[in-house]
């Protein structure tokens, strides 16, 4: 959907929040947004981290229960 937009629509959709929002508000908006994102992609690198490390101590587990 977000494929189609293109570079005019995008001009479009700023201007419309300009209008809405005012621009004082823009930059605030656009920080929040940032950040938001940021720590969207922190979680879920950490979650990613998280279950290679989980994989590893299972199979770590079953090569012990097999050498006994």
């Amino acid at each position: 959907m977000l494929q189609n937009i293109g570079i005019p629509g995008l001009i479009l959709i700023l201007i419309i929040a300009l209008i809405v929002f005012g621009p004082s508000k823009l930059p605030e908006i656009g920080r929040a947004f940032g950040n938001t994102l940021r720590e969207f992609k922190h979680s879920t690198k950490e979650l990613m981290s998280d279950d290679k490390e989980e994989k590893k101590e299972k199979e770590k587990e079953e090569k012990q229960e097999k050498s006994i």
